[in-house]
């Protein structure tokens, strides 16, 4: 254990200590070897600042939709497409091409195909329909991001629930249906039960990576018109590379890293429980 404990003192400790003292810190990049302690200031600041709030509540939607859109289609896909998958394993690489793209990417190529004046999609709307939705203004922003983000990551919720699925032993599916139980209520009663454990661990997943989303978001919009695609990373972002507000954005990165471990440590609550539901059942 040793080297590994090494490792995460050198790696992990060292960060997180200086992140603590610049979060408590009067710092500017002029000032980064001599900080000024100044308390819980920099966390007022960022508690009363508008724009951290608002940046908030988009991650929160965002985090939220993305997840359910994602794992809703993730599982019917897994169900429509198991006996295909399973008879046609090549078909799996495919259907995981788009998670293989890096998300920067992502966002850059859909910032070309839906750019209002020089994006091809948009050209075609206008030539076929006489009208185009500017997909990234701050009243469609949002909802493109959400469509992006959904395309990208529903193979990694299908991926989870391919594997669940064709895990659950084929003698209790026989069974039900000697009982004469229809499609629905195998999948109802049995199958969705029995992938409890599976859809909140990949609810969880998703919903974490969207709340702390960045590089597609920061390479399509940006903060967006207004501010109407502000993340909290991109707030963390443009509060410590463009503003300056060294001891803000640690602070503001602080409560991020707090509020994602108290997430994810719920969702590790819930899992357990489902599985020790399971055990008993």
């Amino acid at each position: 254990m040793t080297p590994l404990v090494v490792f995460l003192l050198v790696f992990l400790s060292f960060p997180a200590l200086v992140n603590i003292v610049y979060s408590l810190s009067d710092v500017t990049f002029q000032t980064m070897r001599a900080p000024e302690i100044v308390g819980l200031r920099n966390f007022g600041e960022v508690l009363i600042d508008p724009e951290f709030w608002a940046a908030s509540w988009f991650s929160l939607r965002f985090g939220v939709l993305t997840a359910v859109i994602e794992c809703s289609l993730g599982l019917a896909l897994a169900i429509f497409l198991s006996p295909i998958v399973s008879r046609h394993g090549w078909t799996m690489a495919i259907l995981m091409l788009p998670m293989m793209v890096a998300a920067s990417m992502v966002g850059l190529m859909y910032r070309l195909v839906l750019h209002e004046f020089a994006g091809p999609l948009p050209h075609y709307l206008t030539l076929w329909f006489g009208t185009s939705p500017a997909f990234l203004d701050a009243n469609n922003a949002f909802w493109t991001l959400v469509v992006v983000e959904v395309l990208q990551w529903t193979p990694f919720a299908f991926l989870l629930f391919h594997v669940a699925y064709i895990s659950i032993p084929s003698e209790i599916r026989e069974a039900a249906a000697m009982d004469r139980a229809s499609a629905w209520k195998i999948f109802w009663r049995i199958e969705l039960p029995m992938m409890k454990a599976t859809i909140a661990i990949a609810l969880g997943i998703r919903f974490i990576d969207g709340f702390r989303v960045f590089d597609n978001v920061f390479a399509l919009t940006g903060a967006g018109a207004g501010g109407s695609t502000m993340s909290l990373s991109i707030y963390i972002y443009q509060s410590f590379f463009k503003g300056g507000q060294i001891g803000q954005a640690v602070a503001a990165s602080a409560l991020l890293f707090l509020a994602s471990l108290v997430l994810l440590y719920g969702g590790a609550l819930l899992h357990s429980r489902l599985g020790q539901r399971r055990a008993a059942a």
